[in-house]
């Protein structure tokens, strides 16, 4: 029987590129959307150590690009859940980058994606609750029913009126 509950730490996924030519724009930099696709498999791998489902992406948000990544740059993501609904779940990443000449470590991204578990014919199922530990954990634990909210009410699922009696019975 699968948990019904499951630790942020428990998600955490990473992984680490090398950014060669095939990856970069004519400026020699990381193209933006391949940052993107890499971001989405390190992700997909924290939805699912969550809630151990198929899980599909459902949104992409919250993407900044605060610096450029070159060629020859080394990139390491770290994933972890941040909270999980019903069957949603919002992941939030960090990207490193790490300058091959002089080891150097700066993060130079952040992003929120959201995943959805579903069963064997695509339907969404439900996934476990996720127990933040540490004050960073349940900093963005919060946050992310307020981004969910507005999320919705910018899809047209949901009224703002709602999200207000909904952030009611959190507090």
């Amino acid at each position: 029987m699968a948990p019904k509950t499951r630790l942020a730490k428990d998600t955490f996924a990473t992984t680490t590129h090398i950014v060669l030519p095939n990856d970069t724009n004519v400026l020699g930099n990381l193209m933006g959307g391949q940052l993107l696709n890499w971001m989405d498999i390190c992700s997909a791998i924290s939805a699912n150590r969550h809630c151990r489902r198929v899980v599909v992406t459902a949104a992409v948000n919250n993407v900044s690009f605060d610096r450029p990544i070159r060629l020859g740059d080394t990139v390491t993501i770290e994933a972890k859940v941040s909270r999980a609904f019903s069957s949603s779940m919002e992941v939030f990443m960090e990207v490193f980058v790490e300058d091959n000449a002089t080891g150097e470590r700066s993060k130079s991204n952040e992003a929120m994606y959201t995943f959805v578990a579903v069963d064997q014919l695509g339907a969404p199922i439900g996934v476990p609750e996720l127990v933040p530990e540490t004050e960073e954990e349940h900093r963005r634990f919060e946050g992310a029913l307020r981004r969910r909210q507005l999320r919705l009410i910018l899809a047209g699922k949901m009224k703002p009126s709602d999200a207000t009696e909904l952030k009611a019975l959190f507090d």
